[in-house]
Parts: structure tokens; C-alpha cells; sequence
């Protein structure tokens, strides 16, 4: 078996291992360096890692069982400091692998101006997990502003993220309008205007003269004298192509390293690909190029023949509410013309530059819906004239007004970019629903489409309305209400997106079609807003549904039940005593819950107030059985007291309780704490359900027993206690922050898939984000609303006493 070497574990060197070993596994004996310390991830995924939509193990491409399964030899965390052609071997920083054939995927890095002060602690590029690390650690800190240099796609993603994780943003461009390279000046103002409305300053022509600090960056000063304070500075100008190893290596180097068609260096045993290859004159740095080349040269290396060619590009900023697409050559010329559409209450603008017939440049802001159909019609050479009227309109309008709405993706060739994070294809993406992905899961199984950033999730799903006809069954995308035109998972996309802190923000900048919403949506969005924004927003008790509002559930006949909370289901005779005094008082039915706790039945509207007195004055709470939120945590006499019990259950579930109550959750939460896995708590169908075992605890997630019955899912097993509170506090919040209001666990899950959810719970810095936040929620809403009343009660009564008192003298 032939030895293969690969230097550098990207992207493109790692799609290059995947078409190998699905070709023909056994054909190289592979070792792979980095000197990143770590494998393949999608480093185009670092922008939604850095804002916290996503973690690190969410865009990990290939792990370490991908790496076993293959045999590949991993060498992480070690760098390359030489290759010996003559002898053909790669000599490491811990020693020599012979090779047969050796790949540069080497990459590039980022320019950093050579300015004073460019190499103080807190100046970073936005180029790898470490430099997404530095930013977020810097985002931590209380109050603190970043200053992004460069206004081309990846400063604009560092500075979204930045701004979502709070921090006070200036990004620094120098030319006149934000990425020149790719937009035109008026839909570069467009993309300005949508940024500062987020909060985001810009400055363009705009020249950094030095960077200051004592120890650490405190200030970066312009050349025109302007002064800003910033805890981080990111340098986001621009790519250097990797080249020394080569160069020394004496391979051929121009501004790159050279290749022919099939990706051959100067030495026909060595290869490369990626942001390091110089091909005709061409760097490259987007990744459908470096794809291809990574298609070219898996083919090369098993003696097939594959050529690589340059091919026209088109870009798309992954910043959510910033839609644009570029492609080709917008510059203006004497024997070119523009159509222009304009649309300022939209925010859209479209401009397509054509040429003696020919489509040759397209630039669209705020609806990109038909940007591949241009983008074909561009690569493709087509003459537009028969159709230049109705042109700037789209494909749906060539043809007459019957013309089929799914025409645009209808008409895409097959070579056609459809997923740019994967590089996935057309023609790749029908070719796996003809062999059986009917649907938008199992076709990101199988081709990865839609799978990163989602942004294309809508042309995949036009995709398989095209290919399966009348057998596709798209998913109803229902709106909240009638008031408006979103799905609840829109809606709450917006409201993180522009920063909606308030329920009139809301039905102003989403559109709603009712001056103040309705008992449908009023309730969603309250949840919406006090789960995203819980120290800006307050809860709005009128949208709340009846019991909520009144702290306890209305019965048939019209009187409420009240249930004071049971820590674990543990009571004592003071608490019994306060319970049997209330229920003779005000005339109470007495019922023992399944949720181990007592009901008191058929209490009037009008002595909600008194009893919540009485039974507060004993020290008890509201049990919350009326919430959107946590109801209760069953729990079994455990190691205490039961022969079988392997842990403290009673004591794990009481600290639960406490630390969950109070936290408004999409749908109502309720827990159980198994001492022993015969599960007397009934740990295995709730919501959430721990149950212990000598070695922990397993923590199960998903389950039901009421209209559906459901067994939790394994999401983690738990050496401590402590670790066992962390994950279910963890998983609270991921359900709070992304789950449709009103669906269960279980119904979410279902949506997002329990790897996903394990995904962001396992993952260490997800968790500790993810618990932050909840403790943060919990610093505002976690109080008794009984004891709200009764003080808010007493206030008003207070000064009538003291009139009577006068009265009285």
C-alpha cells in the first residue's frame, strides 16, 4: 500500500481524504499533520460558533472515530518544519514519515497591518477556533467594545457575532462602501444601513494609524486622529497563502504554490490544494473552487483523469437578516448597461449589468431569492435579449404569467452550487432524493445540503418539490396567528435578530396586522421575549393565559384549585398543619396529586388572595401547577430510607426544585428522581428524568405520559451531582431558547433531533453559556408570585390602617 502525507487538516484536504476513501479505501496508507491541535471543521461555520449559535462540535466535520474508521494517522498539534524531496520524506516536530505521494494543504493566514502596536495581546485575525476563542472570552466582559478592521465578508460576520454576544462594535473599512469587491456603492449602503440598525458602527475610509495599550490593546487611533476604546481588535483584511514549507521545500511558488490541472506541483509526487494553490494566475479563498480542486486530485491520485477549471463565483454573507448575493463583474463600462430595481420600503435592490446580450453581473440586497438562476445564466453565457424586459424579475416571469413558481431551481443546470458551507451541487442533491432522501433530513444525512448554516434550506426543499412533483409533501410552515404572517420560529429569529426588546417592537417591525396581538399570539410572545431579553424585558401578566395571570387553575364550576409547592414531594407537620387549616377555612376539597403534592379544591376567586396569605405565612410557595414552566420533581425515599436506593434522590430532586422553580418554560416541565433503576419516581417517562445508579446518574430527556405516552431518551450519564444539575440546567435552557411555545420536550426534540440537543448540552463551553444564561433569567424571575400578591396587598392596606388608627383618636 502507498504511503500519502497530508500537511494541513482543512477543509480542503479533508474533502480530498473523503472522495479517496469513498473511491477506494485501501489505496493509501494516510497520515495527516496539523499543527492545529485538532481535525477537519468547517471554518466557515466559526461565525455563528462565535455569536453562540452554534458549538465547536456542531461544525466538526471529522472526528476522531471518521479518522479511526479510516486508519488514517493523526498527527495534531504537530507542525511541519521541513520535506526532503530527494529522500521523500516529511520531517515533523517529533519525527520523519516517509511518503510516496505528499499533499500541501498548508492554507493561508491572515494579513495583519504592520501598524505600532499590531502585535499586543487582544489583537487577533478571525482564522481558527483559538482566534474565536480570544473574541468570545473578550465578549464576557461587562461592557466591552471591539473594533473589526476590514468591511469585507469576514469582518462583517466577526462584527455581526460580536454584536450578538453584546459587545459595543466599530468595524473600520477603508474604501468607500462596505465589500467593494463584491457589491455596488448603493447596495454596500443597503448593507451599512441594515448593520448600524443593529447596532453596529461603521466607518468607511477610514485608516488605521497605530494601535495602543499597556500590556494589552486598549485603543486603536485613525489616521484623521479619532480615538476608539476597544477591549479586542480583529484584523479582517484580507489572506496570505501558506508558501514557506513549500518554497523551501523548493517546489515552485509564485504568489502560491503552483499546480497544473489535476493539482501536480513542480514535483509530479507532490500535490496541493486549497487557499495555497496559485493555478493560471488564480488564488482562490471561497470554498466551491477549493472543493472542486479537492474532487480534481482524489481523482489524480487514484490515476483518473479529472481536470480543474476556474469558474465563475458568486458570494453570500452569513449574517441572518442580511440577504445579499453577488456574482460577476458589476463594474461599470461604456458598452454595458444596467436594469435596476428598486424597492426602498423593502430594502430591496437588484442590478443586473448586461453586455453585448449577455447577463455578465448581478448584485441583489434583500431578496436573493433568484440569485443562482442569474448566476447560471452568467456562467452559462446565455443570451438574454429575447427576455429583457422581464429579466430583472426572475425566471418565474420568462414565459407568461403561468409560468411554474419553482421554475428558477427548475431551471439551474446541475452543476448549479446549491449548498456553498458543503459544496454540494444540483445535480448531486437530485440524484440522492431519486435514490430515496424524500425528505429535508434524510437529504442532510446523505449529501450534507442545508446541513451548516442553513441559509439554502429553501432551495433544497424547492429541490425536492421538483424532483418528487405531487410526492413531495412539503412541511406546513403554519403563522402564529392570524395577525400576522410568521411562523413562531421566524418570529423568534426576528425578535434575537433586530433586537426586539418590547411587545410594540414587535408588531411594529414584524408586521403584525392588529395594533396589539391576540390571545393566540400575545402569550408566545411575552415567552419570546422574557426567555431572549430577561434584564431588558418584563413579563406582561395580560398576556398570559387565565390561570396564569391568577396563580392557580380555574375548575369546571368556576372556582380555582390552589397547590402550594412540596420540595422533592417532602412536607412536615407544620406545612400539613397550615394545609388542614386552610382547607376547613375556606371550605377546601383535599387531593393527593400523582405529582406528590396536595390540591386544594374549589377556592373562590375572591380568597385566592387570603389563602396564598395563610399559606405563605407557613413558609410555602406557589407550586407553580398552573405555568408554562417547571411543575414538579417526583422523587422516591432513595438511600435514606429504601434498601434498593444507590443515591440521595429525594436530596438531588429537592435541590432541582429549587434550583429550576420559577423559570417560564415554552410548555410545562415536570422531573423525576429514581433512587434505583426499578424507577418508583417514574424518572423514565417525564420530561426530564434522572435515574441513579451506583456509578451516577443517567439523565434521560423526551418523554410523556399524558395524550402521548413516550420514553426519555439517554442524553448523558453523570459522575456527580453537581454534573447531573449542570446538564438538566443546561438542557432547560436550550429548550427555553429554541423551542416553539407550547411544544413539550418531546415535540421539540423531535424537530431538532436528540444529536443536536447532545451536541450543545456535552459540549463544555456550550454548557457553561447555556447555564449562564439560565442564572441570569433566574437573577429576575425566580420569586414567589404569592408572596408578590400578598405583599403588594399589604402595601395597600397599610395606609387605611393607619387612617382608621387616626380616625379612632
Amino acid at each position: 500500500m502507498q504511503k500519502l502525507v497530508v500537511i494541513g487538516a482543512g477543509m480542503a484536504s479533508g474533502r480530498v481524504l473523503e472522495h479517496l476513501f469513498e473511491a477506494d479505501p485501501d489505496a493509501y496508507e494516510v497520515t495527516l499533520f496539523n499543527a492545529e491541535p485538532r481535525g477537519n471543521y468547517n471554518r466557515i461555520m466559526l461565525s455563528p460558533v462565535l455569536s453562540g449559535e452554534k458549538s465547536y462540535g456542531e461544525i466538526v466535520t471529522h472526528d476522531d472515530t471518521w479518522y479511526g474508521r479510516n486508519d488514517v494517522t493523526c498527527r495534531f498539534g504537530e507542525k511541519v518544519v521541513a520535506v526532503d524531496r530527494a529522500r521523500k520524506v516529511v520531517i515533523g516536530e517529533n519525527g520523519e514519515v516517509p511518503y510516496d505521494k505528499l499533499v500541501f494543504g498548508t492554507g493561508s493566514s491572515a494579513f495583519i497591518i504592520p501598524c505600532p502596536g499590531h502585535d499586543l495581546p487582544g489583537v487577533v485575525a478571525f482564522r481558527d477556533l483559538e482566534d474565536t476563542s480570544a473574541m468570545t472570552e473578550a465578549s464576557a466582559r461587562p461592557g466591552a467594545k471591539a473594533v473589526v478592521i476590514g468591511g469585507g465578508l469576514l469582518g462583517l460576520e466577526a462584527a455581526a457575532a460580536l454584536r450578538l454576544r453584546g459587545m459595543e462594535v466599530t468595524v473600520l473599512h477603508l474604501m468607500g462602501h462596505l465589500m467593494e469587491r463584491q457589491l455596488d456603492e448603493a447596495a454596500g449602503y443597503l448593507l451599512r444601513k441594515d448593520l448600524e440598525r443593529r447596532g453596529i458602527t461603521v466607518m468607511t475610509q477610514a485608516s488605521t494609524k497605530e494601535i495602543r495599550g499597556q500590556g494589552r490593546v486598549e485603543q486603536v487611533v485613525l489616521e484623521d486622529g479619532t480615538v476608539l476604546e476597544a477591549d479586542i481588535v480583529v484584523m479582517a483584511v484580507g489572506i496570505r497563502p501558506q508558501v514557506q514549507l513549500a518554497k523551501e521545500a523548493g517546489l515552485a511558488v509564485g504568489r502560491a504554490i503552483q499546480v497544473d490541472a489535476q493539482m501536480r506541483t513542480s514535483d509530479p509526487d507532490v500535490f496541493a490544494v486549497g487557499e495555497c494553490v496559485e493555478f493560471e494566475g488564480h488564488l482562490f479563498g471561497l470554498v466551491a473552487p477549493l472543493y472542486d480542486q479537492a474532487k480534481v486530485l482524489a481523482k489524480t491520485l487514484l490515476d483518473e483523469e479529472e481536470t480543474f477549471a476556474v469558474k465563475e463565483l458568486s458570494t453570500k454573507l452569513k449574517v441572518t437578516g442580511c440577504d445579499l448575493f453577488s456574482a460577476g463583474d458589476f463594474a461599470e463600462g461604456d458598452s454595458r448597461e444596467d436594469i435596476v430595481f428598486r424597492d426602498p420600503a423593502r430594502g430591496v435592490y437588484k442590478r443586473l449589468v448586461l453586455e453585448d446580450d449577455r447577463l455578465v453581473g448581478a448584485v441583489m440586497y434583500g431578496d436573493t431569492a433568484d440569485g443562482n438562476w442569474f448566476f447560471s445564466l452568467i456562467k452559462d453565457g446565455t443570451d438574454v435579449s429575447g427576455m429583457r424586459d422581464t429579466l430583472i424579475f426572475g425566471p418565474a416571469y420568462q414565459g407568461g404569467a403561468s409560468a411554474d413558481p419553482l421554475s428558477a431551481v427548475a431551471a439551474l443546470p446541475d452543476d448549479a452550487e446549491i449548498c456553498g458551507c458543503n459544496g454540494v451541487c444540483k445535480g448531486t442533491i437530485v440524484a440522492a432524493i431519486e435514490g430515496g432522501a424524500g425528505d429535508l433530513p434524510s437529504l442532510r444525512a446523505k449529501t450534507k445540503a442545508s446541513a451548516s448554516c442553513g441559509t439554502c434550506t429553501g432551495l433544497v426543499e424547492q429541490l425536492l418539490a421538483v424532483t418528487l412533483g405531487d410526492g413531495y409533501a412539503a412541511p406546513a410552515a403554519q403563522p402564529v396567528c392570524g395577525c400576522c404572517d410568521l411562523t413562531h420560529e421566524e418570529v423568534r429569529r426576528l425578535i434575537r435578530a433586530k433586537e426586539l426588546k418590547s411587545q410594540p417592537a414587535v408588531w411594529q417591525e414584524l408586521g403584525w396586522k392588529t395594533v396589539n396581538g391576540c390571545h393566540v399570539c400575545r402569550p408566545a410572545v411575552n415567552f419570546y421575549l422574557l426567555a431572549d431579553w430577561p434584564l431588558e424585558y418584563r413579563d406582561d401578566p395580560q398576556s398570559r393565559f387565565v390561570n396564569e395571570r391568577n396563580h392557580a387553575n380555574i375548575q369546571k364550576d368556576g372556582t380555582y384549585s390552589v397547590m402550594p409547592r412540596m420540595w422533592g414531594g417532602m412536607t412536615d407537620a407544620n406545612e400539613l398543619r397550615a394545609i388542614a387549616d386552610a382547607a376547613e377555612k375556606y371550605g377546601a376539597a383535599v387531593k393527593v396529586t400523582g405529582g406528590q403534592r396536595i390540591d386544594l379544591l374549589g377556592i373562590r376567586k375572591e380568597d385566592l388572595p387570603a389563602i396564598w396569605s395563610d399559606l405563605n405565612d407557613a413558609g410555602m410557595v406557589s407550586g407553580h401547577a398552573y405555568s408554562k414552566g417547571l411543575r414538579t420533581v417526583k422523587t422516591c425515599v432513595g438511600s435514606d430510607w429504601c434498601r434498593f436506593g444507590t443515591q440521595d434522590s429525594t436530596g438531588l430532586g429537592i435541590r432541582l426544585e429549587k434550583r429550576l422553580w420559577g423559570s417560564w418554560t415554552p410548555h410545562k416541565v415536570k422531573l423525576g428522581v429514581s433512587g434505583c433503576p426499578r424507577n418508583c419516581a417514574e424518572a423514565t417517562c417525564k420530561d426530564i428524568g434522572i435515574v441513579c445508579v451506583d456509578s451516577g446518574y443517567q439523565i434521560g430527556v423526551g418523554g410523556a405520559a399524558g395524550m402521548d405516552v413516550k420514553e426519555v431518551e439517554r442524553l448523558a450519564e453523570a459522575a456527580t451531582e453537581a454534573e447531573a444539575i449542570d446538564l438538566v440546567v443546561a438542557f432547560v435552557q436550550l429548550y427555553r431558547e429554541n423551542a416553539k411555545y407550547l411544544d413539550r420536550p418531546y415535540r421539540w426534540i423531535a424537530k431538532v433531533g436528540l444529536d443536536w440537543v447532545k451536541a450543545q448540552v456535552l459540549d463544555p463551553e456550550v454548557r457553561a453559556g447555556l447555564i449562564a444564561r439560565f442564572d441570569i433569567s433566574q437573577s429576575v424571575y425566580q420569586h414567589d408570585p404569592w408572596a408578590d400578591h400578598v405583599q403588594t396587598r399589604r402595601a395597600a392596606y397599610a395606609p387605611l390602617a393607619d387612617l382608621s388608627l387616626e380616625a379612632a383618636e
